[in-house]
């Protein structure tokens, strides 16, 4: 956000203040995509939806439609449509751009958050720097940064020391996840988040792992047995932020990417305030539905990450260029 803003200064405030002026000629309508229900509270959703609300009450000649549920694209080809300029605007998890980007996984990375208070400090720390100039270089600019918790949910037994995951089939959301679980026993179905429902639903999935706002707005609790919330020990964290298409933005006048910036910062401070009653919310939603609810102890933290600093991060630091420097730089960070 800082460096978006830091380049719409340079555009000069002359430029802004005569465009105010004569305000937009034309309506130019923006596409905005995402994988999540939409109208069903799912806190991505509503940052989308905030946007384009304000960029519309911003009057500066822009609509921006919203398609939610993958009803315009795909989960996974949202990154290549928002790069090359074919979609305006998406909420995505990052690490699904991993297979084009290896170093994407380190925002799913088992254990490297934490916590929503860390999470907002990463934001601008020299490893999200190193992530933003990625995506940056890659055609996308990031309007809105978001982290979300995550839980792991199953159909058998709860998951929470790692020989409770052995035998099981679980969906996992990135690289990372998968090589740990991998490691402590478990197959793994790869599907975006939106699919979980039928793959529990049809008996593909045992298990998965996804944030909490996921949890509860694709329903899972009317087929999980047992959920495994974030509480004290969160090994799960996720980058998803709102992009936006630098083709898109680089076409727009002065004020009109003003106004984005403007809604991107409302949206992310709507965001800050929101997502910490999501994991909350999910907690209740799956006990109100008969859904054992269980967290992981300090112990059973400690012995995944042994699993994970042995299998994601070692993968990780020895197949991705720069890896270890971006690992160290993440961990840095107090």
């Amino acid at each position: 956000m800082k460096r978006l803003a830091t380049k719409l200064r340079m555009l000069g405030c002359a430029a802004i203040a005569v465009l105010a002026a004569t305000g937009a000629d034309a309506q130019t309508v923006l596409k905005a995509s995402h994988q999540f229900p939409g109208g069903k509270g799912d806190i991505r959703d509503e940052m989308v939806q905030l946007i384009a609300r304000e960029v519309a009450a911003a009057n500066v000649g822009i609509e921006v439609q919203v398609f939610p549920g993958s009803s315009l694209y795909k989960p996974n080809d949202q990154w290549n449509a928002v790069t090359r300029g074919l979609l305006d605007l998406t909420s995505f998890p990052l690490d699904y751009a991993s297979g084009r980007h290896p170093e994407f996984s380190a925002t799913l990375m088992p254990g490297l958050v934490g916590n929503f208070d860390r999470a907002m400090r990463l934001n601008d720390s020299d490893f999200m720097q190193d992530i933003k100039k990625i995506i940056d270089d890659a055609g996308a600019i990031v309007i809105s940064d978001a982290w979300l918790s995550g839980a792991f949910a199953s159909k058998k037994a709860c998951i929470t020391s790692p020989d409770t995951m052995k035998g099981q089939i679980i969906r996992a959301a990135g690289p990372a996840f998968e090589e740990m679980l991998v490691a402590a026993g478990a197959s793994i179905a790869s599907m975006p988040s939106s699919e979980i429902y039928t793959g529990m639903q049809t008996g593909v999935l045992d298990a998965a792992n996804t944030s909490s706002a996921s949890f509860v707005s694709y329903r899972l609790f009317e087929h999980a047995a047992c959920l495994t919330a974030p509480g004290e020990n969160a090994l799960w964290f996720m980058y998803e932020p709102v992009l936006m298409s630098k083709k898109t933005f680089d076409k727009l006048t002065p004020e009109q990417q003003v106004a984005f910036i403007a809604a991107g910062e409302k949206a992310e401070a709507y965001f800050n305030e929101e997502v910490r009653k999501g994991d909350d919310l999910m907690i209740e939603t799956y006990k109100k539905a008969g859904v054992e609810v269980v967290e992981m102890s300090k112990a059973d933290y400690d012995a995944w990450l042994e699993i994970a600093k042995t299998s994601s991060y070692k993968n990780f630091a020895e197949n991705v260029p720069g890896g270890d420097k971006l690992i160290e730089k993440a961990l840095a960070v107090e």
